[in-house]
């Protein structure tokens, strides 16, 4: 209890700025949601059910979790956060950046070993001369897995080719 505040006069709060921009955020989710879900085209058939069904559907929750959370941040009673780390942060968007820009190039196994081993560096993995390795066998398993017995298309790079 702070000094100067009596136990029948609770201690005013004031609200949770970061939860209102979470409730923002979501709210400007479900309106791109509703936005898209009205472009498409409404299958007329015997059944009320078309394909915008389940987004509005979605949309509405998002909405209700965007007022949900709203009133909670109003009344702030979120449990109190940790300081924010900056350098895992860092490291797994490195890691999605390079999977991203090496994605077409360098096919699907490198990129995403990369994003393994950066993302295993964010969780405190250090030896990336190790993780990396890793990654890519990890990588080029579930590229065998999904583009050749599954027959769906995953971006094939030079280790791809070197075996398929």
């Amino acid at each position: 209890m702070s000094q100067g505040s009596s136990p029948s006069q609770p201690t005013k709060r004031r609200p949770d700025w970061a939860a209102f921009a979470i409730a923002v955020f979501l709210v400007a989710i479900a309106a791109v949601i509703f936005w898209d879900s009205a472009r498409l085209a409404s299958v007329a058939g015997y059944s009320p059910v078309g394909p915008a069904t389940v987004p509005y559907a979605i949309a509405f929750c998002l909405i209700g979790l965007a007022i949900w959370t709203g009133f909670e941040a109003w009344r702030n009673e979120f449990p109190t956060r940790d300081r924010q780390e900056m350098g895992p942060v860092f490291w797994v968007i490195a890691g999605l950046a390079a999977q991203m820009l090496l994605l077409k190039i360098a096919g699907f196994s490198i990129a995403t070993g990369l994003l393994f081993a950066f993302t295993a560096r964010a969780f405190g993995k250090r030896k990336l001369w190790y993780s990396i390795p890793i990654g890519i066998v990890f990588s080029f398993i579930i590229w065998v897995i999904f583009a050749q017995l599954l027959q769906l298309s995953l971006p094939a790079g030079p280790l791809e080719r070197l075996f398929f």
